[in-house]
């Protein structure tokens, strides 16, 4: 079930209902690992003084640093450990087109959906913003000092956090909050699983900037499946 709904999700890319989803996702995915890349250097000029040299993005000595070749590079790495909260950040932005998308072409005839608010979503983006933030931080730490074993803690952790929060803003698109949360505790190993699909990936570069748009779309076939549906179309 896992490895049939990110096929078709892959396999919708195509799609042209798809095609703003992903450009826009895109945008937003660059110009928020940008903005973080940005705060760390605002953060490494006021707490150490003078300059600082960083693997591949050499000396740090101002923001200047952000336009230089080997910043760009750095900041491929980085991606690496912070798309993790880029894919959560973004993920009550553009699930309501991924999944109303996937329902169209897999599971016509489905009653309208309640959209879940803006509001909501964003709180609960914000919510866990922050967690994997400190999280993948912290993995990159962990990652430096273990020969990379840093990796499996910090995947066996963003699988749970981003299968939590992508299953339950599809959930709550059909179920009130009660009846989601139930739902994703029942099933929990299961989207662990999930999440891990989700999570491998964005810790690869360039593949990690179509994660979320796939996420969206695999999470909201897990759920129809969870239904009894089989996708259609």
């Amino acid at each position: 079930m896992i490895l049939s709904a990110y096929a078709h999700a892959i396999g919708q890319l195509r799609d042209p209902a798809f095609r703003r989803v992903i450009w826009f996702g895109l945008a937003l995915a660059v110009a928020l690992l940008v903005f973080m890349y940005a705060l760390l250097l605002l953060v490494v000029q006021l707490f150490v003084p003078g300059t600082l040299t960083l693997p591949i993005a050499g000396e740090v000595s101002g923001l200047q640093t952000l336009l230089s070749i080997g910043s760009l590079f750095f900041l491929l790495g980085l991606s690496v450990f912070l798309m993790a909260p880029v894919a959560s950040a973004f993920t009550g932005l553009f699930l309501e087109d991924v999944a109303s998308a996937v329902e169209r072409r897999y599971y016509s005839g489905l009653p309208a959906p309640k959209p879940v608010p803006l509001s909501t979503a964003a709180l609960d983006s914000i919510r866990y913003f922050g967690v994997l933030v400190g999280l993948n931080l912290l993995g990159m730490v962990v990652f430096v000092f273990s020969g990379g074993l840093g990796f499996v803690v910090f995947w066996g952790i963003n699988a749970y956090l981003l299968s939590r929060e992508y299953f339950t803003m599809v959930a709550l698109r059909r179920h009130n909050a009660a009846e989601a949360h139930a739902l994703r505790r029942k099933h929990n190993i299961r989207l662990w699983f999930a999440g891990l699909w989700l999570a491998v990936p964005l810790s690869i570069p360039f593949v990690n900037l179509l994660m979320p748009v796939i996420g969206s779309a695999a999470f909201t076939h897990i759920y129809h499946r969870m239904q009894g549906r089989k996708p259609g179309g």
